[in-house]
């Protein structure tokens, strides 16, 4: 563990990795957020997947949690820095001690195994007796925006980041991977919650990247629950039976063009609210699962433009 005179040894580079953080999940998230919802050019604007909008404040929320995160991800970054510095971690900087090809392999492995375990905090969070103090808060974007990526509770923010930190103790690291694999998480959660389908048409039947989450594969955890608990790709929840059993006709309809239902804001699919098998699953799996009916308060919300927020 890191040790007093090494935390302080270590404060020059506080400010550095905070600002580094600060970029990660800032640059994404704001570049994302006024493309598809500022600009009037946006070429996604009929593929939105929830109809309307998040209000002002729930946007804020969102905003004031990820700077949280950020601030939590960074002394963990603190933590990580201390570690390589002393010697501790199996982090390195010299690109000879493994070559490229073990780099590349690395950031893969590194992928596929933070998938592996964001699944299965996920679903952990969502047990009934953890789901408050973790996971609520972010389920708070029922109609996520790209700022919902990182919008989460503290105690979130910690499981979240303590990936990286046990994996520097397990797997060598280059630290050009380490910041490949931080853009890649970010950039894909950014996407995930961007509340617009931004994947060809062709993905979810595609052999080899029909195994790649879509936006719409995330949207409908947050409108639905008990469902689509993967982040990079979608094997978890087919092997586990957690993925919603309308994810690829949702898909479908959002992407089908200006014309199809799923693009007017005036009819809703029923996949949008918690669908009768949600709660069966809900219900069968309980241990597990946290349906929307459990959580009343978050639908009130998030509101369509013009709607006045219940509370």
């Amino acid at each position: 563990m890191a040790g007093f005179d090494d935390l302080i040894a270590a404060l020059p580079a506080w400010p550095v990795i905070l600002g580094a953080h600060l970029l990660l999940i800032v640059v994404p998230a704001s570049v994302a957020f006024l493309a598809l919802y500022v600009w009037k050019g946006n070429p996604f604007r009929w593929r939105k997947i929830q109809p309307g909008f998040a209000p002002p404040h729930a946007i804020r929320r969102e905003v004031l949690y990820s700077l949280l995160t950020a601030l939590i991800f960074a002394l963990n970054g603190v933590f990580i820095y201390v570690s390589m510095a002393n010697g501790w971690s199996l982090v390195y900087t010299h690109v000879a001690d493994y070559g490229w090809l073990y780099g590349a392999f690395s950031l893969a492995v590194t992928i596929v195994l933070h998938d592996a375990y964001f699944y299965w905090t996920h679903r952990l969070m969502h047990h009934p007796r953890l789901f408050d103090r973790f996971h609520r808060l972010h389920h708070e974007s029922h109609s996520p925006s790209p700022w919902a990526a990182y919008a989460f509770a503290p105690m979130e923010a910690v499981v979240q980041a303590m990936f990286l930190t046990i994996l520097i103790f397990i797997l060598p690291l280059h630290v050009t991977v380490i910041y490949l694999f931080m853009l890649h998480m970010i950039v894909r959660n950014v996407i995930g919650h961007s509340g617009f389908e931004l994947f060809p048409r062709s993905v979810p039947a595609h052999p080899v990247l029909g195994v790649l989450t879509t936006t719409t594969h995330h949207d409908l955890h947050h409108s639905s629950r008990g469902s689509n608990y993967g982040l990079y790709f979608t094997w978890w929840d087919r092997l586990a039976g957690t993925e919603h059993p309308e994810y690829r006709e949702v898909f479908d309809r959002v992407t089908g063009g200006p014309e199809t239902p799923a693009a007017s804001p005036s009819s809703t699919p029923v996949t949008w609210s918690p669908t009768a098998v949600d709660i069966e699953n809900a219900e069968r799996d309980s241990v597990w699962n946290v349906n929307a009916c459990d959580a009343p308060d978050i639908a009130d919300l998030e509101a369509p433009i013009g709607a006045r927020p219940t509370r």
